[in-house]
C-alpha cells in the first residue's frame, strides 16, 4: 500500500505543526520561515510581525507548503511593496505546494526571479492580471478551484504550467509568452481565453484537455503550436490567429466546432490529422506556404480562403464549402480512403458518426460549392458532387477531376408529365440543373428534383447559364479522357439549350427537339435503333401495300426489217398498278421482297426491285432516314466506348 502524498515528508525543512505519530506524522508542510521553526502561517504574532518588517521590495522568499488565507497573503505582499508604484516585488518565490484559501490577488506583482507555483492550491479567485515574471516559471500541477486570472501577464523565461487543473474559467487574455509556454497534460474544465496572447516561443498543449469553450482568438503563435493528442470538448476558436511556426494537432479531438476563420499560417507545413464532430470553419484563413491539411469532420468551410501556394487538402466524411477561394497554385481535395495516422497511430474517429478504429473505408467527402474559385488551379479527387454548386466559378474548363466522382443523377423511376408517363434517362447531372428544372418545366413535379439550398447566394440560373457550365465541365472530361462522363454533359447541354426561350433561336430549338426525339442527341443508340426499327417496318408495310407492283411486268422486244438488217428493241413496261385486295398484297413473297428493298435502303443501295411510283418515292425517302438512324446509333455508341 503506497503512502498517501501528504504523509511524505516534504524535501525542505518544514513547519510540522499539528503533526500526530498515528493520524499524520508530517504535519504542517510549510516552508520555516528563515531563523525559526514554524513557517509564516504559524509563528507567532511578533514573530510574524517581525519578519515581515524585515522584507524589501524584490527579496526573495521561500513559502513552500505553507497555508496561506487571504489576510496573511496580503500582508505579505504589502511588505513587499514598492513605496511609490505600490506593486509587489519579489526576488526569486517559491510557493511550491502551498495552499490558498480564499482570494489570492496577485495582481501587478513582479517576480524578478523565478516564481515556482509547482502543485500549488487556489481555492478561491487566483487573479495574476498584469504580474510579470522575469524569470523561469513553474505551476506544474498546481490546480485552480475558482476563476484563474492572468490577463496581460508577462513571461520572460520558461512558463510551465503541465499538468495544471483549472477547474473554472480561465484567462490569458494579452498575456506575453517571451520564452516557451508548456500546458502539457493542463485540464481547463471552464472556459478558457488566449485572446489576443503572445506566444514567441514554442506553445506546447498537448495531450490538454478543455472541457469548456477555447479562445484562442488573435493570439500569435511565432515558434510552433503544439496541440498533439488536445481534446476540446467545447468550441475551440482559433480566428484570427497567426502561426508564424509549424502548427501540429496530430490526434486532436475537437467534439464541437473549431474555428480558424481569419487564421493565418506563414510556415506552416501541415494542419492535422484531426478529427471534429461538427464544423472547421477556415474561412478567409491564409495559407503562405505549401500546406497538407488532414481533417475529419462533419462540414469544413472554405469560404474565402487564400492558398498562396501548393496544398493538399484530404477530407473524411466531410461536406467542404470553397466558396471563393482563391488559388494561387494547384490545390488537391482528395477523400482519403482510411483513418488518418499521427506517430504512427490511427486517429481515433468515435466523435464521427461513422467513426472507427481501424482502417476501414469511409463514406464520400462531399464537395457543395466552388462558386468563385479559379477552377484552373482545382483538382478534385474522389469526391461527390451531387450538390456542388458551379454557377459563378471561372475556367472550368481547366478544372481536373480525378478517381471516382459523383455527380447527381436524374430521377430515377417512372413519372407522370401532365397526364402523360415520363421515365428520365440515366445520366450525371449538376446540381444547377436540378435547381432550374421545375421553373423551366411546368410540368415537372418539383419534388423529383434536388431542391436548391436555402444559403446558396444568387439567383437561380438560367438554362443558358447551366448550358455554358456542362460545355465548360465537359471539355475537362474531354481533356481527361473521360469521353463517356463528357457524353452526360454533351446530353445536358443540349437539354439546357432546347429548354431555352430565351438565348436559343426557336428554329434551333426545334432541330434540338428533334435530335432529342430521334436519337437523344445522338447519345441514346436504343432510341436511335428503335426508330430505325420503326422505319425499316414502316416501310416495309409501305411497300407491300402500294410500292409492289401486282406482278413484275414481262420484257417485250420488238423489231424491223431493212433490207438484209433486222433491228431488235428490248422495253421493260411500267410496273402494272396495284389491283386486288388487302389480303392479296399482304402476302409472305410480297414482305419479303419488301423487306429486301428496306435492307438495302438501309446502307444506303437500290434493292433492285420493280417498284410503284409509289414505292419509288417510298424507298427514295428510305434510303435518306434510315441510314441517318443507324448513323446515329452507331455515334451513340461510339460515344460510350471511345477512349
Amino acid at each position: 500500500m503506497s503512502t498517501p502524498p501528504d504523509h511524505i515528508a516534504p524535501s525542505w525543512p518544514h513547519c510540522a505543526h499539528g503533526a500526530d505519530a498515528a493520524a499524520d506524522p508530517v504535519g504542517c508542510r510549510g516552508s520555516r520561515v528563515p531563523g525559526h521553526t514554524a513557517c509564516l502561517a504559524h509563528l507567532s504574532y511578533p514573530d510574524r510581525d517581525a519578519y515581515l518588517v524585515g522584507l524589501a521590495p524584490g527579496a526573495d522568499i521561500d513559502h513552500r507548503g505553507t497555508p496561506f488565507t487571504e489576510d496573511l497573503l496580503r500582508q505579505l505582499l504589502r511588505a513587499l511593496s514598492d513605496p511609490i508604484t505600490r506593486k509587489p516585488q519579489m526576488g526569486t518565490a517559491k510557493f511550491n505546494e502551498a495552499r490558498f484559501t480564499g482570494n489570492a490577488e496577485f495582481d501587478k506583482t513582479q517576480f524578478s526571479g523565478n516564481a515556482e507555483f509547482d502543485e500549488a492550491q487556489f481555492t478561491g479567485y487566483a487573479v495574476f492580471h498584469g504580474a510579470q515574471f522575469s524569470g523561469n516559471t513553474h505551476f506544474h500541477r498546481a490546480k485552480f478551484s475558482d476563476y484563474a486570472g492572468f490577463r496581460m501577464v508577462r513571461f520572460t523565461g520558461y512558463a510551465e504550467f503541465g499538468r495544471a487543473e483549472f477547474h473554472d474559467n480561465a484567462e490569458f487574455d494579452e498575456a506575453r509568452f517571451s520564452g516557451n509556454a508548456g500546458f502539457d497534460g493542463a485540464q481547463f474544465s471552464g472556459h478558457i481565453r488566449f485572446g489576443s496572447a503572445r506566444f514567441s516561443g514554442h506553445a506546447g498543449f498537448d495531450v490538454a484537455q478543455f472541457s469548456g469553450g477555447a479562445v484562442f482568438g488573435e493570439a500569435q503563435f511565432s515558434g510552433r503550436a503544439l496541440f498533439r493528442r488536445a481534446r476540446f470538448s467545447g468550441h475551440a476558436g482559433f480566428d484570427e490567429a497567426q502561426f508564424y511556426g509549424d502548427t501540429e494537432f496530430g490526434g486532436t479531438q475537437f467534439s464541437s466546432g473549431a474555428g480558424f476563420a481569419r487564421a493565418r499560417f506563414v510556415v506552416a507545413s501541415e494542419l492535422g490529422p484531426f478529427v471534429c464532430a461538427e464544423v472547421v470553419d477556415l474561412s478567409r484563413a491564409v495559407f503562405e506556404d505549401p500546406v497538407t491539411l488532414e481533417i475529419a469532420a462533419r462540414e469544413v468551410l472554405c469560404r474565402r480562403t487564400r492558398w498562396e501556394s501548393t496544398a493538399t487538402v484530404r477530407l473524411r466524411y466531410a461536406t467542404a464549402d470553397f466558396e471563393d477561394a482563391v488559388l494561387s497554385a494547384p490545390v488537391a481535395v482528395t477523400a482519403h480512403p482510411t483513418c488518418f495516422t499521427a506517430e504512427y497511430q490511427a486517429v481515433e474517429e468515435s466523435l464521427l458518426p461513422h467513426g472507427c478504429d481501424c482502417g476501414c473505408g469511409c463514406d464520400g467527402v462531399r464537395v457543395t460549392s466552388v462558386q468563385g474559385v479559379d477552377a484552373a488551379h482545382l483538382v478534385l479527387i474522389d469526391t461527390d458532387l451531387t450538390d456542388c454548386r458551379f454557377f459563378g466559378a471561372f475556367h472550368l474548363d481547366q478544372i481536373h477531376l480525378e478517381g471516382h466522382t459523383v455527380f447527381a443523377r436524374t430521377p430515377t423511376g417512372w413519372h407522370r408529365r401532365g397526364i402523360r408517363p415520363t421515365r428520365w434517362t440515366r445520366r450525371r447531372t449538376l446540381a444547377e440543373e436540378h435547381h432550374c428544372r421545375p421553373a423551366i418545366t411546368a410540368r415537372d413535379d418539383p419534388r423529383q428534383w434536388r431542391p436548391r439550398p436555402d444559403h446558396a447566394r444568387g439567383s437561380t440560373p438560367k438554362p443558358q447559364d447551366v448550358a455554358a457550365l456542362y460545355r465548360q465541365l465537359r471539355k475537362a472530361l474531354e481533356d481527361g479522357k473521360n469521353e463517356p462522363g463528357a457524353a452526360d454533359f454533351y446530353y445536358g447541354e443540349c437539354e439546357m439549350r432546347r429548354h431555352d426561350d430565351t438565348a436559343t433561336p426557336k428554329g434551333e430549338r426545334r432541330i434540338l427537339w428533334g435530335y432529342w426525339l430521334l436519337s437523344g442527341y445522338g447519345l441514346r443508340a436504343s432510341r436511335a435503333f428503335t426508330w430505325l426499327f420503326a422505319a425499316m417496318s414502316l416501310t416495309v408495310l409501305l411497300l407491300m401495300g402500294v410500292g409492289l407492283p401486282t406482278h413484275d411486268p414481262d420484257p417485250a422486244t420488238t423489231g424491223t426489217l431493212h433490207g438484209n438488217r433486222i433491228s431488235l428493241s428490248t422495253s421493260t413496261p411500267d410496273p402494272a398498278a396495284l389491283h386486288g385486295t388487302w389480303s392479296q398484297r399482304m402476302t409472305w413473297a410480297r414482305a419479303e421482297k419488301a423487306t429486301r428493298a428496306a435492307v438495302n435502303s438501309v446502307i444506303f443501295r437500290s434493292s433492285g426491285q420493280n417498284l410503284t411510283s409509289a414505292g419509288t418515292y417510298i424507298e427514295m425517302v428510305s434510303r435518306l432516314l434510315e441510314p441517318a438512324l443507324i448513323a446515329l446509333g452507331a455515334l451513340a455508341v461510339r460515344g460510350r466506348i471511345k477512349r
